[in-house]
């Protein structure tokens, strides 16, 4: 399994400095330190382990938020503390960022799969926290994927695009925003 785990680092590597296009399996395996066949014994073809790591950027993406939010005294700290984890997933992952943004157009099964399971599981954590009163009621699929798109946005602007982004400020300001968005209303 360590062969694996190798070529999927080397993959993810490659694959998110070069493009899918440009990356070949005999870069990956370079990269990883084995032989060009070794890949063929985890992966049929390169498409396999970019699908491969797709699936592993929605596994650690929900691993980071859910680890950060457990423990929030209210779903508004739970936005807060997520937005924080997601920001800080893609400035500690960027190369495995980018490449689920290429997935839209070399497998945009995995790619609509990995935002879809996402925004489900978001929504009924918003459900519930308007049940509980905690936020205001609404279309909370709309909310979820409203949500989602500023936290990928500002992925792309402040941390990919910036050498040192400011976090804290981000998230502040974004904050603010959903704060006053979400929050319970009179």
């Amino acid at each position: 399994m360590a062969r694996r785990e190798a070529l999927l680092k080397a993959a993810e590597k490659v694959i998110g400095e070069k493009g899918f296009s440009a990356a070949s399996i005999a870069d990956i395996t370079r990269e990883a330190g084995t032989a060009l066949g070794t890949f063929y014994i985890y992966f049929p073809t390169k498409e396999a382990v970019f699908h491969e790591l797709v699936l592993e950027m929605g596994h650690a993406t929900r691993a980071a938020v859910t680890q950060a939010i457990d423990g929030a005294p209210d779903r508004l700290a739970a936005e807060k503390n997520g937005l924080r984890a997601f920001l800080q997933f893609v400035a500690a992952r960027p190369a495995l960022y980018r490449i689920v943004e290429e997935a839209r157009f070399v497998d945009p099964e995995a790619y609509r799969g990995y935002f879809t399971t996402f925004a489900r599981a978001y929504a009924t954590r918003l459900r519930a926290a308007a049940e509980a009163g905690e936020i205001a009621h609404g279309d909370q699929e709309v909310r979820a994927w409203a949500l989602m798109g500023v936290a990928k946005t500002l992925g792309d602007r402040f941390v990919l695009w910036e050498e040192k982004p400011d976090l804290d400020h981000v998230v502040d300001s974004a904050f603010a925003l959903i704060r006053d968005g979400l929050g319970p209303k009179p």
